[in-house]
């Protein structure tokens, strides 16, 4: 062999070893291209899963919110109905203390009905008694007269049998 025959045998080599070394690092790259490729989807996997548990966390969260607004407008409507039935129960507490007053005031217009009855009639038991006893002292003073005429005419009666007497 020559040397130039070596010397192009040793390039060849050369060559062929760098070109077994480039397909190498070329076969190194693309693994290596692989797994850069393969960890850049990992941390979009990653970073999209975390994202995925803040929107997890923010649903579970949202749903217990509105678990709590059903829940606190449930509270509203039974407070609304209880103040409405605190409301309706004053009322009717004012209306009954209305008729127990009104009751009360009938009774009192009722006795005292009866009352003003009893002293209207007191009243013409007073004014009958008053007439009873003017026509009694009439009646007396009737009799008196009555007497007076009776005994006057007795006398007048006497004198007259007198002059009579005497004229005879």
């Amino acid at each position: 062999m020559s040397v130039r025959s070596c010397a192009r045998e040793n390039h060849c080599t050369t060559l062929q070893h760098t070109a077994t070394h480039c397909n190498t690092l070329q076969c190194n790259a693309t693994v290596c291209n692989t797994l850069q490729h393969t960890a850049t989807r990992c941390k979009t996997l990653q970073h999209t899963a975390t994202h995925c548990t803040t929107l997890q966390h923010a649903v579970t969260q949202c749903n217990t919110l509105q678990h709590t607004a059903s829940h606190c407008n449930i509270l509203q409507h039974a407070i609304t109905q209880c103040n409405t039935l605190q409301h309706n129960v004053t009322h009717c507490n004012t209306l009954q203390h209305a008729a127990t007053h009104c009751n009360t005031l009938h009774y009192a217009a009722t006795h005292c009905n009866t009352l003003q009855h009893a002293v209207t009639h007191c009243t013409i038991l007073y004014h009958t008694a008053k007439h009873c006893t003017t026509l009694h002292h009439t009646a007396l003073h009737c009799t008196t007269l009555q007497h007076a005429a009776t005994h006057c005419n007795t006398l007048q009666h006497t004198e007259h049998s007198a002059t009579h007497c005497n004229t005879l």
